[in-house]
This record gives C-alpha cells, sequence and structure tokens, in this order.
C-alpha cells in the first residue's frame, strides 16, 4: 500500500532538511519576510502613533481655522453633536515691560485662548521652584500670562513681574517649555503670549482691521470617533457649500508640515532598503530552487521506475514547499516582530510617547511575500521532477531541466513585483526599484552572452597560459551557465553597491539639505534706511554667509488680463493663494539654491518674473503668462519666463515669484535675512535693541530637531543594511553553488586526463575572478543609474556619484565571488582521485 501524498511530502521535508538541501531556501524566505515585517511593524506603529499624536498637535480631534470668529453654526453642529469644544485667537503683536523696568518693547506672537483650552495633549511649562518642568492640560487663569522664556530675555522681565499688552497690564505667571499646538509659520515662532480669553478685550489689541487667526478645536469622547467624522464632513460641506471664505479643516499635514516630510523621507529610506532584501531574496530563492531539483532528477528517476504516479510525486512536492514556505515566513514574522523593536529605540524621538501596538497587517503582508517568493519562484523548476522519465535511471543525459515557461516566470514575478509595490508605499520608489531590477536583469543576461562570445575569440589556444584556456573554455562550453552566474551575481552586487551608495551620498545629500551651518536666524521687517547699518551689524558680528532680499508684499490681481478671484479655483490652495497677499522678491541673480527646470532666468530682463513650479502648478500658470499684481496700490505686470525649483526645507530664504531685476525702486520693500547666529552670548537682544521694529525668528530648535531624526533614520538603515548584506551573501553562495556538481563532473573528467589540483585550482579562481569582476562593473552601472533615479525622483535630491564606482564595484565582485566560490566549493578539488572518479561515472 502506497503511503499518502501527505506522507510521502513529511518524509521527503525531513530528509531534506536535514540533508541541509532545503536550509538556503528556508533562510532566504525568513530573510526578506523579516526585512519586510521590520519596516512594516514599525511603520504601523509609527504611523498609528501620528494619528494619536495629531490630535496633541492640533489641540483636538478636529480643528476649525479662519481669519474671523468660527461661524455660529459650526459651534452649534459641534455642540448638538456631543462634542467638548475649546477656542482661541493668534495674532503678531507687540509687548512691552512697564516703564519702572526698562519700558523695553518686543514683537510676539499673542494666543488668547478659552476654559477648556488644550483639548488634546498638555503644555510643558518651567516648575515654580527648581530646574525642572510641569505639565498642564489648561491654559493661564484671567490676569496672568504664560510666556516664552526669551519674551522674559528681551525685555528683561522675570515671572510675578507685570507686562503691557496693548491697554492692559497682566501679570508673567509662569514660563512655557513646550505648546503642542504652536504649529508652523513666522507669527509661531515669534515668542508666545499666552492669556484668558476673558482679558482679550480689556487689551484693546483688537480692530476691525486686525489680522487674527481664529482656531475652533473639537474632541469626542473616548469611543466617539464616529461624531468628529461627521462633524468634519459637515463642516466641509457647509465651507464648500457658502462658501465660508477663510476658513478650512486644519490636518497633521498643515500643522506640521516639516515633520510629516522628514518622516515620509525616513519611511522611504527603510521600505527601500527592505524592498532591496526581498529581492536579492527573490533570486536567492529561484537558483536555489533550481539546484534543489537538479539534485533530486535521480530520485524521482527511481519512483517513477518504482511505479509512482507523477501527480503524486508533484503534489508531494508541492505539499513540501508550501509547508517550508509556512514554516520560513512564520520564522521570518517572528525575526521582524523583534527586530522592529530595535527599530523603535533606535527612532525614539520621532514621536514623544509610547506607540501604539502594531495591527496584524505586516505579519499576514509578510506570509503572503514569504510563500508568493517560494511557490512563485522556487515551485516552477521542482514540479519539472514529476515529468522525469524513467529511463533516465539507466540514461543520464535524459530528463534533465528545462527552462520554465514564460507563462509561469510572468506569473511569478508580477505577483511579487505587485507585492513590492505595495510595500514601497510609493509609486515612484518602487517603479524605480522593481522596474530598475527588471531592466537590469535584462541588460545583464544580454551582456553576460556577449561577454561569453567575446572570449571564444579572445583567448587562443596556443600562446595563452594553460590554466586561462581552460578556465575560458569552461565558461564557454556551458553558456546558460555562465550568463546564469554573472545575472546573479550582477543583481546580488547591484543591492549591494546601490545600499553603499545610499548609505553614503545619498544620505550626505539629505544632511545637506540641512548641513549643521544652515541659517539658524530669520530676519524680517528691516526698512530701506537700516540695510545699510543691519548687514554693517552682521559683518562686525563676524556673520560670514547670509541670505539678503528685498521683500515686497502684493496681491495677485489678473492672469493673462483676466481678473482673478478665489471662486476661480476649486482647490482650496490655490483659492487661499489667490485671496492673500504674496511676498514677493526682486534679485538679479538667481538664487544660487533655486534649480531653473523650466524656461530661462535672464538677469536685467524687464516684463519677466520666475514663478516657484510648485505654486504655477496649483494656479494653473505656464511659460508665457502674464502675472499682475497690485503692490500697495502700484499695479505690475510681468511674464512668467521661467519656473524655479525651491527646496522649502532647506533653511533659506525662498519665494514663490522674482523679478530678475537688482532695482525695482518705485516698489516700497523691506528686506529679509538668513544667517547662522554667532556665538556671541547676547548676540539677538543688542540686535533687537539696535532695531526694535525687525521680527527675528529663531529656529535653531527645529534645525536641531530635523538633524536629530536624520542621525536616528541613519542609524536604522544601517542596522537594516546588515539584514540585506547577508541577503547579498545568500545570494552569492547560491550562485556559485549552482554549478557546484557540474564543476565537479568537470573537473573529475580534468583529473582522470592527468590534470593537478593546482592547476584545478587556478583554473577556479580565474573563472571566480573573470565572472565577479564583470558582474561587479556590471551592477556599479546600474547602481548609478538606480541610484540617480532614485535620488532625482522619489527622495528628490541633486546627485553626482564618483567615477571610482565602477571600478570599486568590479573589485569587490571578483574578491566576493572568489571568497563565495571558496566557501562553496572548497571540498571539490579535496577529494581523493578515485572518488572523484566514481561521482563522475556517476554522474
Amino acid at each position: 500500500m502506497q503511503a499518502s501524498i501527505s506522507a510521502l511530502a513529511w518524509r521527503q521535508t525531513l530528509r531534506d532538511f536535514r540533508a541541509g538541501e532545503l536550509r538556503l531556501l528556508f533562510f532566504a524566505v525568513m530573510l526578506a519576510v523579516a526585512a519586510l515585517t521590520a519596516v512594516g511593524f514599525f511603520a504601523d506603529r509609527l504611523n498609528g502613533g501620528l494619528a494619536r499624536d495629531a490630535r496633541q498637535l492640533l489641540g483636538g480631534d478636529a480643528l476649525v481655522s479662519s481669519d474671523r470668529p468660527t461661524p455660529a453654526e459650526l459651534v452649534q453642529r459641534a455642540a448638538a453633536l456631543g462634542l467638548r469644544s475649546a477656542g482661541s485667537v493668534s495674532f503678531p503683536s507687540m509687548a512691552r515691560a512697564p516703564d519702572a523696568l526698562g519700558g523695553a518693547s518686543r514683537l510676539v506672537a499673542v494666543k488668547a485662548v478659552s476654559d477648556g483650552y488644550p483639548l488634546r495633549g498638555a503644555l510643558q511649562l518651567k516648575a515654580l521652584q527648581g530646574e525642572g518642568r510641569e505639565t498642564l492640560a489648561a491654559g493661564p487663569k484671567p490676569g496672568t500670562v504664560w510666556v516664552d522664556a526669551a519674551v522674559l530675555d528681551s525685555l528683561q522681565l522675570a515671572p510675578g513681574q507685570p507686562l503691557q499688552l496693548g491697554d492692559a497690564t497682566l501679570t508673567v505667571a509662569r514660563v512655557i517649555l513646550l505648546e503642542p499646538d504652536r504649529g508652523a509659520g513666522f507669527t509661531s515662532f515669534s515668542p508666545r503670549v499666552m492669556l484668558h480669553e476673558s482679558d482679550l478685550a480689556a487689551t484693546g489689541l483688537v480692530q476691525p482691521a486686525s489680522r487674527l487667526n481664529y482656531r475652533f478645536a473639537v474632541a469626542a469622547p473616548e469611543g466617539r470617533d464616529a461624531a468628529v467624522r461627521q462633524f468634519v464632513q459637515q463642516a466641509e460641506e457647509r465651507i464648500h457649500a457658502a462658501p465660508l471664505r477663510g476658513v478650512r479643516i486644519e490636518s497633521l499635514q498643515s500643522g506640521r508640515p516639516e515633520m510629516r516630510q522628514t518622516l515620509d523621507r525616513a519611511e522611504k529610506f527603510l521600505n527601500l532598503v527592505a524592498l532591496l532584501a526581498a529581492l536579492l531574496a527573490a533570486v536567492a530563492v529561484a537558483i536555489a530552487a533550481r539546484d534543489f531539483a537538479a539534485r533530486h532528477l535521480d530520485d524521482c528517476a527511481l519512483l517513477r521506475v518504482l511505479g509512482l504516479a507523477q501527480r503524486r510525486i508533484a503534489g508531494a512536492y508541492a505539499l513540501e514547499f508550501a509547508a517550508l514556505g509556512l514554516a520560513a515566513s512564520a520564522a521570518g514574522v517572528t525575526v521582524g516582530w523583534a527586530v522592529h523593536h530595535v527599530f523603535v529605540w533606535l527612532l525614539a524621538g520621532l514621536v514623544n510617547a509610547e506607540l501604539p501596538p502594531p495591527s496584524l497587517w505586516p505579519a499576514a503582508f509578510g506570509v503572503g511575500v514569504g510563500m508568493t517568493l517560494l511557490l512563485g519562484f522556487g515551485l516552477p523548476p521542482v514540479l519539472q521532477l514529476a515529468q522525469v522519465p524513467p529511463l533516465r535511471v539507466i540514461r543520464r543525459d535524459v530528463g534533465a531541466l528545462k527552462p520554465a515557461s514564460l507563462l509561469v516566470l510572468a506569473a511569478g514575478a508580477g505577483g511579487f513585483a505587485a507585492l513590492l509595490l505595495a510595500v514601497a508605499s510609493d509609486a515612484k520608489l518602487g517603479l524605480i526599484a522593481v522596474g530598475g531590477f527588471a531592466a537590469a536583469i535584462l541588460v545583464f543576461a544580454l551582456c553576460a552572452w556577449l561577454a561569453v562570445l567575446l572570449l571564444r575569440r579572445l583567448v587562443p589556444e596556443a600562446g595563452a597560459p594553460r590554466w586561462l584556456v581552460l578556465a575560458t573554455r569552461q565558461l564557454t562550453a556551458r553558456p546558460a551557465f555562465a550568463v546564469l552566474q554573472v545575472s546573479a551575481l550582477a543583481v546580488g552586487l547591484l543591492a549591494l553597491v546601490l545600499l553603499v551608495l545610499l548609505r553614503t551620498d545619498l544620505v550626505a545629500s539629505w544632511r545637506n539639505a540641512t548641513p549643521p551651518d544652515a541659517p539658524d536666524r530669520f530676519v524680517i521687517n528691516v526698512q530701506p534706511d537700516q540695510a545699510e547699518a543691519f548687514r554693517r551689524t552682521l559683518d562686525e558680528a563676524g556673520v560670514q554667509r547670509y541670505d539678503w532680499y528685498p521683500m515686497i508684499r502684493g496681491r495677485l490681481v489678473a492672469i493673462n488680463g483676466r481678473a482673478v478671484s478665489a471662486e476661480d479655483y476649486a482647490e482650496e490652495r490655490a483659492a487661499r493663494l489667490v485671496e492673500r497677499e504674496f511676498n514677493l522678491s526682486h534679485a538679479a541673480a538667481r538664487p544660487d539654491h533655486n534649480e531653473v527646470v523650466a524656461g530661462r532666468w535672464t538677469p536685467e530682463e524687464a516684463d519677466a518674473v520666475s514663478v516657484e513650479e510648485g505654486i504655477a502648478q496649483t494656479l494653473g500658470l505656464k511659460l508665457g503668462d502674464r502675472m499682475r499684481f497690485d503692490i500697495a496700490g502700484i499695479e505690475r505686470e510681468a511674464r512668467v519666463t521661467s519656473l524655479r525649483k525651491v527646496d522649502w526645507g532647506s533653511m533659506r530664504v525662498n519665494f514663490f515669484v522674482i523679478f530678475p531685476q537688482a532695482e525695482m525702486a518705485d516698489l516700497p520693500a523691506s528686506y529679509i535675512s538668513a544667517f547662522r547666529a554667532p556665538a556671541t552670548p547676547g548676540f539677538d537682544n543688542a540686535l533687537a535693541r539696535a532695531y526694535p521694529n525687525i521680527t527675528t525668528v529663531d529656529v535653531s530648535a527645529s534645525i536641531a530637531q530635523v538633524q536629530g531624526v536624520l542621525d536616528q533614520v541613519i542609524r536604522a538603515v544601517e542596522f537594516l543594511f546588515g539584514f540585506t548584506l547577508v541577503a547579498g551573501l545568500v545570494v552569492l553562495f547560491a550562485a556559485v553553488s549552482a554549478t557546484r556538481e557540474s564543476r565537479a563532473h568537470e573537473f573529475a573528467v580534468m583529473r582522470a586526463m592527468g590534470a593537478g589540483s593546482r592547476l584545478l585550482a587556478q583554473v577556479q579562481r580565474a573563472e571566480l575572478l573573470g565572472v565577479g569582476a564583470l558582474a561587479g562593473l556590471l551592477a556599479s552601472v546600474a547602481a548609478i543609474a538606480v541610484g540617480w533615479a532614485l535620488a532625482r525622483y522619489a527622495f528628490e535630491f541633486a546627485w553626482q556619484p564618483s567615477p571610482w564606482v565602477p571600478l570599486a564595484g568590479s573589485a569587490a565582485g571578483a574578491l566576493l565571488a572568489l571568497a563565495a566560490g571558496w566557501w562553496g566549493l572548497r571540498d571539490v578539488l579535496r577529494r581523493p582521485v578515485v572518488e572523484t572518479l566514481r561521482r563522475a561515472t556517476a554522474g
């Protein structure tokens, strides 16, 4: 009685695993799943933490922002839905010390808050006693103010002393250390003065022409998130139906865009490294599975002789590989779960609280990738074992493995590519990585085939060293194996070289976006009659490099002669841009940190204007369009002659619109400057006293935060790099070992013909060095191309690779191939001659 298919599969699995024939497959799948799930678990927890902390950054579950008091109907709808609410109003104003305490003044960002503020999160305040800090989920009491430390430094005040704000005199009660819902923008960067809303009227600062920002936050009781979603939906419908101009719903992206961008780039880096690990594992699985099938041809032929049906053989191997895939995937998920805790530790500080637990989706996705790897790339060659003819028992030249059908290969590669694109979470990143590898494999195979053809002509039989002739003839005698070896090695080296380039050049480019000497002070409102003296002050303080541009306030009133208004644009951002005034500038020379991406920048060109490409897209502008601005009652029209790419995270002075002219004396302007403050104590205070009308924005804390995040991300990428490095070594081992038995057969014949071990060792070294050098050269060239595409289109960096990369890659490929070949083939040359001849006869 024949055993069942499941029993047969179980016995085969145990035997093959004990023999070590499944270990490489198991390890490759486990590695890919571990890399993907480690990133998946961390990204899932990070996104959950951001969703939770977005409420603290907003001060509630949802926020209505407007330039006038929040519409009463929105307040009523929030109350009807059972939501808690709190309001605040913010605006810039001057705060001053009483005359008896010096009478100094300072531009501040005033914020009046209602009872119940903040609905989410808490303020961190300097402790009343000692140097510690206290956390309070409440605002200041009536008659008092809470202030940033910069306010006290500028006005020479201390807690408990009075501060004059408009017509009111309030007592400084606490010092603010952290305000979670502060947001971004120049008014937010100014030192904060927070008071209770009941004191606002007494200040007399709110006038009909005042520029105020009203924020109305709502929060739901635990488990009532549906009420918040309903409020947001109803509020957005009301905003667009009326429409309510100047009213919008705010989100995490609008509140903290610089942090969101940093986190997005961090996730891209980690996803890319995980993608490379999975691609490498796919190559290892495909090669190792074919090697596994080649070693089982004789076993299956014997089973056919003993009467086992093809269906039972195929079923047994299918069950064996399915069980192997599940076991390897489960092990990979376990390793990924452990590894993601290292990410949480390395990236501590991105979210300032404990992250929520992950969902089950990363684990399920990892198992899906593992099964696709093994069944899509590993099973097709193994299923050919069921078709081995019984005649192979006496004739070893029949029943050899055939190339898998294009349909099977396309199905497996297509499914795996779809999973990788889902892993990438970014269309550009996924298409460049997956498409780049697919194109590289075709190029590698073609170049390897051409190299084999050239070898036949370049190395003559006579005159060349014997070991070189033998190594060349071995490669040209089996061109398919040579193409397989070079292509597999090149794919593995492509990922390794690409990772090295990412870890050095691309990471360095990322750091250069906010270098250590980046400007940490922005100064606005420098008047023209102060310009010369202000620049002289900077020079005397030792400030060597700084941005200096005129700043003009203008409102866009017409495009191509047609008046524009917010109603002309369906997109909310475009409508807001048309409603407000632009910050314009002029300069004969193009800013060196701006890249012209369309048109031409011509110095001193009259009737011309250069526009940032993002706002051009938002407003539907193109080259040749005419823009008319109202600048303090003066209309100025110009033609769009160039579009610029601006990196808004560069910590440099940037403008939406620039006139390419050095002088525009007829337009009212002030000046803006960005520089790195000298280490001189009291520099900011001295600058404020000398120029009391200017506004100084200290962004050093933001720069330090971004640079700290970059350091953490780079450490995490380097940690995951170790996993991918191991995957690359697995691919090298599998590629070289795939021809192990074929090499043993050839060496047996050569030893029978009198070749010594020294000659065979020379042949093996020459072959491995040649294959590795060619693979390294091809991989380096491909890595430069893929790296350039990733830098330009996925990470948006300018990148120039080193010309030494191909040479270094070729040398590294040769050494790695030699090392992997020695490890995989070290016992071939140690076999006794009798055993070698017996194996040759059996093969």
